[in-house]
């Protein structure tokens, strides 16, 4: 089933993206998208309730991927921080083959009704960067990172967009002078905590600080409601023999979800790990 899923889909985005430079990410552009890929209305409308709006999102989600696969095979040991991002941005930017498709992407999610869902495709982004380049803060400075990092991320998106130089070569250029920004900021902080005037003043925010932690990784499971790294696989260890939880079992009949309830499962050296249990893609 995932495997028709996914084909399903992707015939679904080629189709919509032939579409999409003439009629955006419209209703127009899913019907006609529905049409062309063969792919049955109720299906196509299970997978994206929303119509493009989902189509859109769904494209953007294959420009992450494509930019974590080239990441996952880079070599960046000898990187520094900001040279690690100033890479994953371009590689991200790189992932998006069809320029036309991102400038009708950024007209859709600029509507106030969308808006929420561009600033978290954005958020989203720029957390799988930090997430693979291995960073480690749990505290305030995981939301300032990502918040910082989508900023960027926005600006040089929208001026890639008017970019006709040679190689988009200004596009990284303004990349480069945004990150040196950045880090002119982070001198700034580190200037003004380490001050013996300001400390006093600052005793009071920084305690407020200090309480404020990263949110807890939850196991990646593909089903709403989850966000975890995508490295984040510690879930999967197997437990103690005799360790028991009881899980949501769905079993697939003649209709999906057909049967639905509790089960009990005991972890031990002959049985698979709890786990594997309450990974839905192994039942």
């Amino acid at each position: 089933m995932t495997s028709q899923y996914d084909a399903a889909k992707s015939s679904l985005l080629d189709a919509a993206l032939i579409h999409v430079p003439f009629d955006g990410w419209s209703e127009t552009t899913f019907r006609a998208a529905v049409s062309d890929s063969g792919v049955e209305p109720g299906l196509a409308r299970a997978m994206f309730p929303r119509g493009a709006v989902d189509l859109a999102l769904a494209y953007h989600d294959l420009g992450d991927q494509a930019m974590l696969n080239r990441l996952a095979t880079t070599d960046m040991t000898r990187m520094k921080i900001r040279e690690m991002i100033a890479f994953a941005v371009r590689t991200r930017i790189k992932a998006s083959e069809d320029k036309e498709a991102v400038r009708r992407g950024m007209a859709l999610f600029a509507l106030p009704i969308h808006a929420a869902d561009g600033a978290r495709a954005i958020w989203g982004t720029s957390d799988l960067i930090w997430n693979a380049i291995r960073d480690t803060s749990d505290d305030y400075n995981w939301y300032t990172k990502r918040a910082t990092l989508s900023a960027v991320y926005s600006v040089t998106i929208l001026f890639w967009l008017g970019d006709d130089s040679i190689d988009t070569q200004a596009t990284w250029d303004f990349l480069d002078r945004r990150i040196e920004n950045v880090m002119q900021i982070e001198k700034v902080k580190a200037q003004v905590n380490n001050s013996l005037l300001l400390k006093p003043f600052l005793a009071a925010p920084n305690w407020i600080l200090s309480h404020v932690k990263a949110p807890a990784r939850m196991p990646k499971m593909d089903l709403p409601g989850f966000h975890t790294s995508p490295s984040d696989e510690s879930w999967r260890r197997k437990p103690k023999a005799g360790a028991t939880a009881t899980v949501i079992v769905c079993r697939m009949g003649g209709q999906i979800g057909s049967e639905i309830g509790l089960r009990t499962v005991t972890a031990d050296s002959d049985r698979r790990s709890l786990g594997h249990w309450c990974d839905p893609r192994t039942r």
